[in-house]
C-alpha cells in the first residue's frame, strides 16, 4: 500500500511468575521489566523498592501478598506479566491467576533446587494445563551445579526438561535437538530427515506441554534474563479467541478510594466501558441471575493504571461497576465456575476486642473475604464467633494488619483447628418436601461417593416433562450456592457427585425459595441414611535423613500412621517417600533435625483429603447431633387439612408424592443391601414406598393408600412457625427480600411453636485440673546459670547437688511433681536410672539417650494427661516442645522465677509471724519502764538541754 509494508501486529500472551519463597522471583520480574524499557532502574526488595510489590507488608516482609500486573515488550511480543505470592500462605491467590495464564515462568533458586512448595506448583501447572518455561536462579552462588541442577529437575518434575541454553553453543546443538526429539516421534522424524528442529515445532511442543525449556542464570546479575525473554518471544506463541464474548475472573480488589474492581480476562470477543453484563449468582440472586454496568475499564501496571474504551480478547483488564462477581466466575460463554484445588486446613476463631459487635464486625470481614475467598468467614452461632479458614501463621499476621488499616478494629485470631471434610461409601437417594399451605416442591437426590479431591459434582436426570428445564437449573444452583455440611460433626461435604434424578412444582404455589427448601432437606435427608466417612488433610512427604537414623524415622512415621518407601541415595543418605496425616507431621522438622543433628530434612506437600485416622476421638471432642442442628434439617414439611405438619427424616418416603429413583436399582441386591442400616435393606424400603402409593395428584394430597391415622404420628406445625417458614421462603428470590446464603453462614432464629425435636442446650463443664509437671534440662541451667558455671568449674557434682537443692525449695513452694534429666549417655551400658532426691525425681539418660530426647519423649507421650512444663535454653528443643503443646520457660526464667518463689516465702513468713518490738522494755520492771519514759519525753522536748 503506497509503496509501504504493513507492520505485523504483535503477539500478546498471558505468562505468570511463579517460585517458592526466596526463589528470585521478585527480583527476576525487577530484571525483565528493566530490560525491556518498563522500568528505568532496578528496584530491590532490600531496598523495598521493586515496582510490583506496592503494598505496605509486601515491601516490610520482603514477599509477594497480591498479584499484580505488569506490561512488556519484547521481540514480537507483547507481554502481560503477572506475579504471584511465592509463600505457601498465599497459595490460594496464586493458584486464582492461574486460571488466565497462557504461560509460566517457574523459577527454582540453584541453590535450594526443587522444594516441596516447587511439586504443589508443578502438580497445580500440570492441572490447568499450563505451557512452562523454567528459570534456575542464583547461578552466581558457589557450590551450584548445572548438571546436578538438570539432573534433579528430570528426575522430580519432568524426564522432558530440556536445557535451552545448549542451543547458544554450537558445539551443543546437536544435543538439544536430541533432547527435544525423543519427547516426540514427530520431532524425532524431523530431527533425522533435517538434523535439526524448526521453531513452530518447538513452540507447538511447548504449547502442548511435551517439553519444558530451562534457562539458568542470575536475576540480580542479569545474567540469562536476555535468553529468557528471547525464550519467550521465540517459542510462544498467542491463543486463538472466538468472536462471542467471554471472559474469567480471577480476582477482586479495592482501589485507594474503596472503589470495588473486578479483575478478568477476556476469553473472546471484546469488552466496553458501559456495556452490561450478565451473570449467574452463586450466592443469591433473584433467579441466580445478575444484570450490571461496567463503569469504567482499568489496565494496570505496577500499581498505576490507564483507562481504556474497549479490551480484545487475550487481554487483562480490572473494571469497575461490577458488585455481584466473584473469583472463579465465567461471563458470557465461559458459563462453569472454575473452583480451586487448593484449601485451607486450618480454622480460627476472630477474636473481637471489647465493645465490638461482631454483628457490625461480620460485613465488613466479608469484604475481605470477596478478595481472598478462601478464608471462608462464617458465623458459629453455637459459640457465638466469627470463624475463618487460613493456610498458616503468616496469612494470620498479614491479615491481622490489614483489618486494622481498613476498618480501624484490632482483632486477633484463637487456637488453630484441622479443617475436616465429610463424604459418603455407598449410594442414597434423598428426599427434600417442602408444603406448607400455598406452597409446594419435592426433589430427588442421587447422592453417590466420588473421586478423592473431586468435590461436589453435580447433574441432572430428570426428563423435562416431568419437570421444567428453569426448575432444574434452579435446583442445581441451590445445591451449589452454598456450603452444604454433613452429620457426623457438622463439617463440609466433598467428594460427591450429586444428581437431580426427580422434582414437582405445583403451577401456582411453587416458588423458588421452596426449592431451597427442598433441596436442603433432600440433601441431609440422604446424609442421614448414608454411611458417613470422616476425612482429614494428608501431606505428601519426602524425607531424608543419614542411613544412622532411618530406623528411627521409620518408627516415627509408622506411629504417625504415614505410609512409606524406602530410597537408598549413594552419599550415605536414606529417602523416605509417602503420605500421612497433617496433624501428626505437623512440626516433624524440628523433630527430625534434632535427631539428626541438622541433617536430616522434611519436604511436605498438601495431598488431599483422606479417611481420618482418628474418627472416633475427634467425633467425640466435636460433639454433634444432626437432629438438634436447626439450621440444617433432614425433615421435610408435608400439608394436610390446610396444616402443615413435619416428618421426620426416616418417615419421608412413607410420605413423599414421587417414586423412589432407586426403584431401577432392585436388581442389584449388592448395592440397595448396602443403602440402609439397622436391618433395613434397599428392598426393604423399596417396599414400604410401594406399600405407601404413588404420586400426588397436585399439592396438599397424600400419595395412595397412605393412612389418615399417620397424620396423628407427626408433630404439627404451629401458626407462628408456619408464618416464620413463609417469611423466609416466599418470594425469598426477589430483591428486597432475599436472604443471602454464604457459603458456612448460618443465621440463628428464634423459633417459637411446638417442636418435634427437644431444645436446643448444652451443658457445659469445667475442666479438670491436670497434674502438673515440671522437667528441668539439668547440664543446660547449670552452664546458663553463672553460679553453678562457677562452681561446675571446680566440681560439676558440687554444682549439681547445689541446683538439686534449689529445686527441692521450688517443689516445696510450687507443688508440682519436679523432674530433673541429667545427661548420661556417654556411659556405656547405663540404662535410664530415675532416683528420688527429697520431695522431687531426678534422671540419668541410658546410653546413647540424651536429656533432650528424654524431655522430649516424656513431652510426646504425656502432654495430652497432664500439664507439662519444660525449662531449658536450647533453642531446638523448644521448638519442639511448643509444637508438642507443652508450656515453656528458660533457664533465666526458671532463675527468675525461683527467686521470686523464695521472697514471697519469706515475705509470707514475716506476715504471719510479726516481730516483737521493744523486747526490752517488755522485760524491765513497771517503775524501771516509768523512768525510761520520762527520760525519753525530756529528751524529746529539748535535746541539747539534757546531753
Amino acid at each position: 500500500m503506497g509503496g509501504q509494508e504493513l507492520k505485523k501486529a504483535k503477539k500478546h500472551i498471558c505468562v505468570g511468575l511463579l517460585a517458592h519463597v526466596d526463589a528470585g522471583k521478585t527480583t527476576l520480574s525487577e530484571g525483565m521489566l528493566y530490560l525491556c524499557g518498563s522500568i528505568r532502574r532496578l528496584g530491590r526488595v532490600d531496598k523495598r523498592d521493586t515496582f510490583l510489590d506496592t503494598y505496605g507488608q509486601e515491601r516490610e516482609r520482603g514477599i509477594t501478598i497480591f498479584s499484580k500486573q505488569a506490561l512488556l515488550e519484547t521481540g514480537d511480543t507483547e507481554i502481560t506479566l503477572l506475579d504471584t505470592p511465592g509463600h505457601v500462605d498465599f497459595s490460594a491467590e496464586m493458584e486464582r491467576t492461574l486460571q488466565v495464564m497462557d504461560g509460566a515462568v517457574l523459577v527454582i533458586s540453584g541453590s535450594d533446587g526443587v522444594q516441596a512448595h516447587t511439586l504443589t506448583l508443578w502438580r497445580l501447572l500440570k492441572h490447568y494445563q499450563i505451557p512452562v518455561f523454567l528459570f534456575v536462579n542464583k547461578m552466581d552462588q558457589p557450590d551450584t551445579d548445572k548438571a546436578a541442577i538438570m539432573a534433579n529437575l528430570r528426575e522430580q518434575l519432568s524426564e522432558y526438561c530440556v536445557d535451552f541454553s545448549e542451543k547458544e553453543a554450537a558445539s551443543s546443538k546437536e544435543k538439544f535437538y536430541e533432547n527435544i526429539a525423543v519427547c516426540e516421534e514427530d520431532a524425532l522424524n524431523e530431527f533425522l530427515e533435517t538434523e535439526e528442529i524448526g521453531k513452530r515445532t518447538i513452540q507447538r511442543l511447548t504449547g502442548e506441554r511435551k517439553i519444558f525449556p530451562c534457562f539458568f542464570g542470575s536475576a540480580l546479575k542479569l545474567f540469562g534474563v536476555e535468553e529468557l525473554l528471547r525464550g519467550l518471544d521465540v517459542y510462544t506463541h498467542e491463543k486463538e479467541y472466538p468472536q462471542e464474548f467471554g471472559a474469567r475472573v480471577f480476582k477482586i480488589s479495592r482501589d485507594e478510594q474503596g472503589n470495588r474492581l473486578t479483575h478478568m480476562k477476556i476469553m473472546g470477543g471484546s469488552l466496553k466501558a458501559k456495556e452490561t453484563l450478565t451473570g449467574v449468582c452463586r450466592i443469591g440472586a433473584e433467579n441466580g441471575k445478575w444484570e450490571e454496568k461496567v463503569n469504567q475499564i482499568r489496565i494496570y501496571s505496577g500499581e498505576k493504571f490507564q483507562t481504556a474504551a474497549e479490551v480484545s480478547a487475550g487481554g487483562i483488564c480490572a473494571v469497575t461497576g461490577l458488585t455481584k462477581t466473584r473469583a472463579g466466575d465465567g461471563l458470557g460463554f465461559c458459563k462453569e465456575p472454575v473452583y480451586p484445588e487448593l484449601s485451607p486446613v486450618l480454622c480460627y476463631g476472630i477474636v473481637l476486642p471489647e465493645g465490638c459487635d461482631a454483628a457490625a464486625m461480620l460485613p465488613k470481614l466479608r469484604q475481605i473475604e470477596e478478595e481472598e475467598p478462601q478464608l471462608h468467614i462464617v458465623w458459629d452461632g453455637n459459640n457465638r464467633e466469627i470463624k475463618a479458614q487460613v493456610m498458616g501463621q503468616v496469612q494470620i499476621e498479614v491479615y491481622r494488619k490489614l483489618i486494622q488499616e481498613r476498618f480501624g478494629v484490632c482483632v486477633d485470631f484463637g487456637e488453630g483447628n484441622i479443617v475436616y471434610k465429610e463424604t459418603i461409601a455407598d449410594t442414597v437417594e434423598g428426599v427434600g418436601h417442602f408444603e406448607p399451605l400455598r406452597h409446594y416442591a419435592e426433589v430427588h437426590l442421587l447422592m453417590e461417593p466420588g473421586e478423592p479431591g473431586s468435590g461436589i459434582c453435580t447433574g441432572t436426570d430428570c426428563s423435562e416433562d416431568e419437570l421444567d428445564l428453569n426448575w432444574q437449573r434452579l435446583i442445581l444452583s441451590h445445591i451449589e450456592e452454598k456450603e452444604h455440611v454433613g452429620v457426623l460433626m457438622g463439617a463440609p461435604i466433598t467428594d460427591m457427585k450429586i444428581t437431580l434424578k426427580a422434582g414437582r412444582a405445583h403451577q401456582k404455589h411453587t416458588e423458588g425459595g421452596d426449592f431451597r427448601q427442598a433441596v436442603y432437606r433432600a440433601l441431609r435427608q440422604g446424609l442421614m441414611q448414608a454411611k458417613s466417612v470422616l476425612l482429614e488433610p494428608y501431606y505428601e512427604y519426602k524425607l531424608e535423613v543419614p542411613e544412622r537414623s532411618v530406623g528411627r524415622a521409620m518408627n516415627d512415621l509408622d506411629k504417625m500412621q504415614s505410609s512409606f518407601t524406602l530410597e537408598q541415595d549413594d552419599q550415605g543418605m536414606s529417602i523416605l517417600r509417602g503420605t500421612g496425616p497433617m496433624v501428626l507431621l505437623q512440626g516433624y522438622q524440628a523433630e527430625v533435625a534434632s535427631y539428626t543433628r541438622g541433617q536430616g530434612r522434611l519436604y511436605c506437600s498438601m495431598k488431599g483429603y483422606y479417611p481420618c485416622h482418628n474418627t472416633e476421638e475427634v467425633l467425640e471432642a466435636a460433639d454433634y447431633d444432626p437432629l438438634r442442628d436447626v439450621d440444617n434439617p433432614a425433615g421435610s414439611v408435608f400439608c394436610a387439612h390446610g396444616a402443615g405438619f413435619l416428618v421426620e427424616w426416616d418417615q419421608v418416603p412413607e410420605y413423599m408424592h414421587l417414586e423412589s429413583c432407586l426403584k431401577s436399582r432392585r436388581e442389584a441386591p449388592n448395592k440397595a443391601g448396602e443403602l440402609w442400616e439397622d436391618g433395613i435393606t434397599g428392598d426393604r424400603y423399596l417396599e414400604d414406598v410401594e406399600g405407601a402409593g404413588g404420586s400426588a395428584g397436585n399439592g396438599g394430597m397424600y400419595a395412595r393408600g397412605r393412612k389418615e391415622d399417620k397424620i396423628s404420628k407427626a408433630a404439627h406445625i404451629g401458626q407462628e412457625e408456619i408464618d416464620e417458614i413463609l417469611s423466609r421462603t416466599f418470594h425469598a428470590n426477589k430483591k428486597g427480600n432475599r436472604a443471602e446464603t454464604k457459603a458456612g453462614w448460618k443465621r440463628s432464629r428464634e423459633r417459637t411453636g411446638d417442636f418435634s425435636l427437644p431444645p436446643q442446650t448444652r451443658v457445659y463443664k469445667a475442666a479438670p485440673r491436670r497434674e502438673e509437671y515440671l522437667l528441668v534440662d539439668g547440664y543446660n541451667v547449670i552452664f546458663a546459670w553463672e553460679e553453678l558455671k562457677d562452681l561446675a568449674e571446680k566440681s560439676l557434682d558440687g554444682a549439681r547437688g547445689k541446683l538439686l537443692d534449689l529445686l527441692c525449695n521450688y517443689q516445696a513452694v510450687r507443688g508440682c511433681s519436679l523432674i530433673a534429666v541429667f545427661d548420661a549417655y556417654r556411659l556405656a551400658g547405663h540404662p535410664t536410672e530415675v532416683l528420688d532426691y527429697h520431695n522431687i525425681h531426678v534422671v540419668y539418660t541410658k546410653e546413647a539417650e540424651t536429656a533432650d530426647q528424654y524431655i522430649e519423649k516424656f513431652a510426646h507421650e504425656n502432654s495430652q494427661k497432664y500439664d507439662v512444663t519444660v525449662a531449658t535454653s536450647d533453642g531446638l528443643e523448644q521448638i519442639i516442645i511448643i509444637g508438642e503443646g507443652c508450656k515453656l520457660i528458660s533457664s533465666r526464667e526458671l532463675k527468675e522465677e525461683m527467686e521470686r518463689s523464695a521472697r514471697k516465702t519469706l515475705q509470707d513468713f514475716k506476715n504471719s509471724h510479726p516481730e516483737e518490738k521493744n523486747s526490752f522494755e517488755r522485760a524491765l520492771p513497771p517503775q524501771a519502764k516509768e523512768e525510761m519514759e520520762q527520760f525519753r519525753q525530756m529528751a524529746t522536748s529539748d535535746p541539747k538541754k539534757h546531753i
